[in-house]
């Protein structure tokens, strides 16, 4: 029997697998899914958990139930490229491979700012964001938050934080002279606006250089703080940069246009852990998890696999609150309570797989 292991069941990892068993598994290859939690996280939704706005249930699924995939959960410690097993933190029993997909995501990335890693809150984990939230929920009237980062995670914590607490004092400290830099003008000057009009400071050309328990140092004046936290930027996961594979500046696996590692076949990385011209995204996740069923759905078989097609994204979506939200669709911008219904329901369809 084959050993086919896809460690993260995110969006990535959860199209292979069901890609593979809807094209048909051979009848000698054993599927299995390695993840820390026993459900898929909808991560993109998880700054409605820091804010407190939803429920967990509202934010996470149940993993596809098929009788020819295995679920395995526990805390990976590393994956052993030469000895073809992963090993876990939590699990004495290590689980071996022969085709390996690693579709773990990242973590957040500090730059090496000192207190960052030990004094800010996160929402890059179910379980982190959720430490968020009840740090942020705990707060007394007028309580200060300090958002580090204004890309689309912070901009999307600031403005739920906001909806869902109008007492709290929110500063969102952006490293630029405008938010979403990525973006196109007239929405970044509508978020400019959204948070003038919400009463949340914005702090352009921010410079952290250290954070404290109760404050952030930023270009050398100290804020007080009751709650710091960090959305300026990630890496990939600790177990990927560990591996011995090949990586770009970004510490991403370098792959070939099979998302295949050049140095060892038989392992296949998507998602915010393989270099790609695309910034991380979980709509590039699940394309690159959908042409990787497909590529191993030959392989599996002997045979020789088409060259995937060319990436061509649909745009990208972000939330001001429940009922105001930006987006670029098709090249054009868009502001307002449309892509923010478009956002919700392209989540509807997350939520059904």
């Amino acid at each position: 029997m084959k050993n086919l292991v896809i460690v993260g069941g995110g969006y990535g990892g959860i199209k292979v697998a069901l890609g593979l068993v809807e094209k048909g598994l051979p009848e000698d290859v054993n599927l299995t899914v390695v993840d820390r939690n026993p459900y898929q996280s909808l991560k993109t939704e998880f700054y409605t958990i820091a804010a407190g706005t939803v429920a967990d249930r509202d934010v996470r699924v149940d993993f596809p139930k098929h009788e020819h995939i295995q679920y395995i959960y526990g805390e990976i410690d590393k994956i052993d490229a030469e000895n073809q097993q992963i090993v876990f933190h939590d699990r004495s029993d290590h689980v071996p491979y022969d085709f390996l997909v690693v579709a773990l995501g990242c973590e957040d990335n500090y730059h090496g700012i000192e207190g960052a890693d030990m004094y800010t809150e996160s929402v890059q984990t179910f379980a982190k964001a959720r430490k968020t939230g009840m740090a942020v929920g705990n707060l007394k009237a007028n309580g200060k938050v300090t958002i580090v980062g204004a890309g689309l995670s912070g901009i999307e914590v600031a403005s739920e934080i906001r909806e869902s607490r109008e007492d709290l004092n929110i500063r969102l400290l952006d490293r630029g002279s405008s938010v979403l830099r990525a973006f196109d003008p007239r929405i970044q000057g509508y978020v400019a606006e959204w948070f003038n009009k919400n009463d949340v400071e914005v702090l352009h050309h921010a410079n952290v250089e250290y954070v404290e328990k109760d404050g952030v140092c930023n270009n050398g004046v100290c804020f007080v703080n009751d709650v710091t936290i960090w959305t300026a930027g990630v890496r990939p996961s600790k177990v990927v940069r560990e591996l011995p594979f090949k990586k770009d500046r970004q510490e991403k696996i370098i792959v070939n246009e099979f998302f295949q590692v050049p140095e060892q076949p038989n392992v296949y990385v998507i998602g915010d852990c393989a270099s790609s011209i695309h910034s991380p995204s979980a709509q590039l996740a699940g394309i690159q998890g959908e042409q990787t069923a497909a590529i191993l759905h030959c392989i599996l078989r002997n045979k020789e696999p088409k060259k995937p097609k060319e990436i061509r994204l649909k745009g990208t979506l972000g939330s001001l609150g429940k009922n105001d939200g930006f987006g670029n669709m098709m090249n054009q911008p868009l502001t307002g309570i449309v892509p923010r219904l478009v956002k919700s329901g392209v989540l509807w369809l997350n939520k059904r797989h």
